[in-house]
């Protein structure tokens, strides 16, 4: 699976989006899905943007209301990174049920847990970059809920291989399969891995299992070994110095932000700063580094920065810079552009994600109106 990072190919992406063949096909490896959260990821498009072009394919609110939900989830998410700060990185609830380890399953990392539709999953995400959404919720759930593995490593694991690598998708999902984020762990039988996988694996430690006994008491023997990861970032060198014009403003991109519509006509410098300090405490692979680059060919003049903000701050000359909001930008000066949520104007945390779909959902119903 390739994605392509050409503006026009994805703009026709949305212009494609089916929410009713979503809605009944989501949760199925080959089902109707978009294939449009690289690009939600890295800011390139929003939330928003999917819902106004929603509207004028001339949906309605209950046509599109489980689609509308699976893109409220990313808006939850980054709010309560928003709210929260770094404190997403530890239990945000009391945790159910303890765990014994930290470090990820070697068998996970080497896309050998003996679950033949989670061991393909993780082969592709290492190939494409991809895994999808279902995959990730089995894996998740082996790894916290079957190998009683505390929840960060491996969600940090999963985040370095995502193209669409959004830290509080899924730290926060992480946390929510582990249990540390809701009210009970998640957890999946063999007979419900075939069901949404296609497979027909038999004589499996997950095979015959009820849900009334997982997670199972006693950790699986191909899931006992363990594996300090070591990831790092190859950020660009040698790169150009920056040229900058002090009588415009200096538009700030980042990792979260390649939006090529923002501020289109402005007249401005153009800066995409990688920082050094962000990728080594989220670090991500070489293979997303690089397809986040490949994004940026769709902004004009934009030139690349590997530094700190205040590095680029001193080299701007402290004239006025403007940025999109995002968790991972608090230290940033300038304008701050507000973030392109659904609906931005709802905002803070909410203890759970209904709480926050119920605020927002009689607003979105307004706008298919």
């Amino acid at each position: 699976m390739l994605f392509s990072t050409q503006f026009e190919t994805i703009e026709k992406k949305v212009t494609a989006i089916n929410p009713l063949a979503y809605a009944s096909t989501r949760n199925y490896l080959n089902g109707n899905v978009t294939y449009l959260s690289p690009y939600i990821s890295r800011g390139v498009i929003s939330t928003q943007f999917i819902v106004q072009q929603l509207i004028k394919n001339n949906y309605n609110f209950q046509q599109c209301k489980v689609l509308l939900q699976e893109l409220a989830w990313r808006d939850y998410y980054q709010q309560v990174w928003l709210a929260k700060g770094e404190s997403i990185n530890v239990n945000i609830y009391t945790p159910i049920h303890t765990f014994i380890h930290v470090d990820i399953p070697k068998a996970i990392v080497n896309a050998q847990t003996g679950i033949v539709a989670i061991d393909d999953g993780i082969q592709q995400l290492y190939n494409t970059g991809y895994m999808h959404n279902h995959c990730r919720m089995y894996t998740a759930a082996l790894a916290c809920n079957i190998a009683q593995t505390h929840w960060l490593k491996p969600a940090q694991w999963m985040y370095y291989y995502l193209l669409d690598g959004d830290w509080a998708s899924n730290a926060l999902s992480w946390q929510w399969v582990a249990g540390t984020f809701s009210k009970k762990q998640y957890v999946a039988n063999q007979e419900n891995i075939n069901k949404y996988t296609g497979t027909n694996q038999t004589h499996t430690y997950l095979l015959d299992v009820s849900y009334d006994a997982l997670p199972l008491k006693e950790i699986p023997n191909a899931l006992c070994q363990r594996e300090a990861l070591q990831l790092n970032t190859p950020l660009p060198n040698n790169l150009p110095p920056l040229q900058i014009n002090a009588e415009v403003p200096t538009l700030v991109y980042n990792y979260y932000n390649i939006d090529p519509l923002w501020q289109e006509g402005m007249k401005a410098n153009r800066v995409f700063i990688l920082e050094p300090e962000i990728f080594k405490q989220y670090p991500v692979s070489e293979q997303c580094l690089r397809f986040a680059l490949q994004l940026t060919q769709n902004i004009p003049k934009l030139q690349i920065f590997v530094g700190s903000f205040n590095e680029l701050y001193a080299q701007c000359k402290n004239h006025q810079i403007i940025y999109k909001q995002h968790p991972l930008n608090k230290h940033y000066k300038g304008i701050s552009e507000a973030a392109d949520f659904m609906i931005p104007e709802i905002n803070g945390f909410y203890p759970s994600f209904f709480s926050y779909w119920n605020k927002i959902a009689p607003r979105l119903e307004k706008l298919f109106q």
